[in-house]
């Protein structure tokens, strides 16, 4: 899959990962290799197999997405998370149609900007078979069905409860973690001998451990300190990265993080957290610039003091040389968002591409905050706006829409119950590991 495909399908994996639920190789494959055959099985549960080839196409498939943690744990999870729903909607008589798959398949490839056939094809160049991303969405489907219809009718959101959300909102706990790091680059594309290695240290790099392992074998500027970071607000960290660490106690260590040319592993050190008005999201503009080769880094340091000060030194090169970029954090490439997570406006740090080196630049980092139920009647209006009421009491416009807010507080609900019932299915399935 080309960069550029890479960067529109991410969207649709954080999707995927937050709603997975809901919703239900090259390569290498360990997998594959227990028994030499790929069509061997690999799990049997409750009598149905899955199979090497299955996981293989599934680590390949969160590979194209991005996904994070272990490549092989998450597929087998996932594999496992398929079956059981399967076989649930099948005990319900639940099914779904070619055509509800099709729209799911075009629901889905949306996300990433493009069409079904699209989507399909960037994955083939992964390759991801068209039948894994079939699969994938009809089980998602099939789970979507089953939770609807067994847990749907028991949800009832009160006033009281939209009410006490409400004021919760308002006491926005400011969390704060402290890691310490540890990156491996990936040579080439093959990701197995960077996995490899990061499996290995998170197996031997305990406690005191992990320091040692960051100042021999790390990649990042922090090897130096033994990984260690200085505290970062949640809010400015990816969060597929955030769901990893936030799981993790003091002094653990994380499943391996495949970003792009990177494995990273990260140790927890501490959590802190004061209640604070507090963004719900933040928004990032930053810059990367291509660095020619005659141009001295000690000389952008010198003269370089925010991100407006790029375009001198751009003058002349080609456009896509120096670009600027603004998202919302959770769509910010993971590799990127970890850089900008340390970084405050106006710093930069340089990052070896390949056959040159990347100078990445926070220009803004803007907090976007909930809705203030109180600032209801401050909405600032036009001049033309205040003379048509002139004499007229102004009809208040709400700024708290309680339907969206009952409807999330719904899908709240129905996702831990839905987590609940899986837990449920997998300790009830007699599973065995071939």
């Amino acid at each position: 899959m080309t960069e550029a495909l890479r960067n529109r399908t991410a969207p649709a994996l954080r999707v995927a990962a937050i709603g997975l639920v809901l919703w239900g190789g090259a390569m290498a494959a360990p997998a594959a290799a227990q028994d030499g055959s790929l069509f061997a099985p690999r799990m049997v549960i409750n009598g149905q197999t899955i199979t090497n080839f299955e996981v293989e196409q599934r680590m390949l498939f969160l590979r194209a997405l991005r996904a994070p943690g272990d490549p092989e744990k998450e597929a087998i999870k996932a594999l496992m998370r398929d079956r059981l729903g399967a076989q649930a909607a099948e005990d319900a008589g639940i099914t779904v149609t070619a055509e509800q798959v099709s729209e799911g398949l075009e629901e889905f490839a949306s996300r990433a900007n493009m069409t079904a056939e699209q989507f399909t094809a960037a994955l083939a160049d992964e390759g991801v078979a068209p039948e894994t991303f079939r699969d994938f969405v009809a089980n998602g489907l099939l789970w979507r069905e089953v939770v609807r219809s067994k847990f749907g009718p028991q949800i009832r959101i009160s006033e009281a409860q939209i009410d006490r959300a409400l004021a919760e909102n308002a006491k926005k706990t400011q969390i704060r973690i402290l890691l310490s790091e540890l990156i491996l680059p990936i040579q080439g594309d093959d990701v197995t001998p960077a996995l490899d290695q990061a499996r290995a240290i998170k197996a031997e790099a305990a406690g005191d451990g992990f320091a040692a392992a960051a100042r021999e074998f790390s990649a990042a500027p922090s090897a130096a300190r033994g990984g260690r970071l200085d505290w970062l607000e949640v809010t400015n960290l990816p969060p597929a990265i955030v769901s990893q660490v936030l799981t993790l106690s003091p002094g653990e260590v994380s499943d391996p993080i495949v970003v792009p040319q990177a494995v990273v592993l990260f140790q927890l050190n501490g959590i802190s957290d004061v209640e604070s008005a507090m963004p719900a999201q933040v928004e990032v503009e930053y810059a990367q610039f291509a660095l020619p080769p005659n141009l001295d880094p000690a000389t952008i340091r010198a003269q370089v003091d925010g991100c407006g000060d790029l375009y001198p030194l751009a003058r002349g090169l080609p456009p896509e040389q120096l670009r600027l970029t603004t998202q919302m954090m959770g769509a910010v490439p993971q590799d990127i968002g970890l850089e900008l997570a340390k970084l405050d406006v106006g710093e930069f740090v340089l990052r070896q591409r390949a056959g040159y080196t990347e100078l990445l630049m926070l220009c803004l980092r803007t907090g976007v905050p909930e809705t203030d139920p109180a600032a209801a009647a401050q909405v600032p209006v036009t001049t033309e706006e205040a003379e048509a009421v002139e004499g007229e009491e102004a009809e208040a416009t709400p700024l708290v829409d309680r339907e969206a807010l009952r409807n999330r507080l719904g899908n709240a609900q129905l996702t831990a119950m839905a987590e609940a019932y899986m837990e449920e299915l997998r300790s009830e399935a007699i599973i065995e590991e071939r």
